[in-house]
């Protein structure tokens, strides 16, 4: 299967620009459809990286020949930041354009990089979203294999999400040095992924993974660094009751959850809700990046009464838009408890349930009950606000 089957709806920005994603989510491919003309640096070239690591000047040199205004790529930037100087005066001296394309942003926040004041703006790759995928998306499939682009036009996906994971530890964590301990982060990382949806507890999850609690601090900030995982904090306005504090953590997408965890069959009902909800929670954040949907986004919880907990709650200005989200293709009351609990909130404007019945309803006090495939309509459109 071929990827150029699935255009992208990540639109590029005029200037220099960062371009962040998981590996394989198709950033190089998105590069060279839509500027084939383009200098390409690509850091993975072994032979390249070691040649610029051992005299940075090179780069340069190869900048300076190049026409004003010509469009530079550099493929896999975190592995030397230090070129990112050499990038930030020749956009002041040479009027070049740059495309900084990158799967990790550790090595970017962790060394003092020269991240170019100002002058490129971020976009993110996502795994393929419905829009992209037409008439190929099939959420049974999405949720057991997940919609990384690697992944999807593979073959045979259970072989390719093995060998992702590999990859992951292998070119990601190992050859960049970024835990000292690989044994033990390949322990965490099934652990972590049982966390999926769940409000985080640090301890827990250092207890059921073997190490210490910095040690999982520490691990998941590289989770989050390499754009596998990402936290959802908590709605900290008072209501009646304290709410928690804790963040969500979430995977980037439901098949790394469950390669992770080595399970490849299909899900049952039981871990369907959360990898329905993971799965909703990063459409959400693919069309907040691609399309500025929302401007934040939490979830809600009162502290002292677990079960009236709401999935998702997004602002725009000073709108908020209650979601909750179930894996059920029938409708119940149970679904709603939350999103009444939450009923009071100042500037709630909706509240939805999205579930995987396929029937569009309506509570008497004005919940509306979507299938998933209206749920997504509807965010394609940007019309979760009223």
């Amino acid at each position: 299967m071929t990827l150029a089957r699935f255009p992208r709806i990540l639109v590029a920005p005029k200037g220099t620009f960062f371009l962040f994603g998981p590996r394989g989510t198709g950033k190089s491919t998105w590069i060279r459809a839509n500027f084939p003309r383009a200098h390409t640096v690509n850091l993975l070239d072994e032979a390249r990286y070691q040649s610029y690591l051992a005299d940075p000047s090179l780069f340069a040199g190869e900048l300076r020949v190049l026409r004003p205004r010509s469009l530079v790529v550099v493929d896999e930037v975190q592995r030397l930041p230090a070129l990112l100087n050499e990038v930030h005066r020749h956009i002041e001296e040479h009027v070049l354009r740059f495309i900084l394309c990158g799967s990790s942003a550790r090595k970017l926040k962790r060394e003092g990089t020269n991240l170019l004041a100002g002058r490129a703006v971020r976009r993110f790759m996502h795994p393929f979203v419905p829009e992209e995928l037409g008439r190929a998306f099939d959420l049974d499939e999405v949720l057991r294999c997940g919609s990384i682009p690697v992944i999807w036009a593979a073959p045979d996906r259970r072989d390719a999400l093995e060998a992702y994971v590999q990859m992951y530890l292998k070119e990601e964590i190992q050859a960049e040095a970024l835990v000292r301990n690989l044994p033990g982060f390949a322990r965490f990382l099934p652990v972590a992924a049982l966390f999926h949806g769940q409000v985080l507890n640090a301890a827990g999850l250092a207890r059921d993974a073997g190490v210490a609690r910095t040690t999982v601090l520490g691990y998941l900030g590289i989770l989050e660094d390499t754009l596998l995982a990402f936290h959802l904090p908590a709605y900290e306005a008072k209501l009646r009751v304290r709410e928690r504090k804790h963040p969500k953590l979430y995977w980037v997408d439901p098949g790394l959850v469950r390669a992770m965890r080595k399970e490849f069959s299909r899900p049952t009902q039981e871990q369907r809700g959360p990898l329905l909800e993971g799965w909703v929670a990063s459409l959400l954040r693919s069309y907040r990046d691609y399309r500025g949907l929302f401007d934040d986004w939490f979830y809600w919880a009162p502290g002292e009464a677990s079960l009236t907990e709401v999935d998702f709650l997004v602002r725009r200005g000073k709108k908020l838009v209650a979601i909750e989200v179930k894996a059920s293709p029938r409708f119940s009351e149970k679904a709603v408890r939350g999103l009444r609990a939450i009923s009071e909130l100042k500037g709630l404007v909706r509240r939805l349930v999205v579930y995987t019945g396929d029937r569009v309803l309506k509570t008497e006090d004005g919940i509306d009950i979507l299938p998933v495939a209206a749920f997504v309509k509807l965010v394609e459109r940007g019309d979760i606000f009223p």
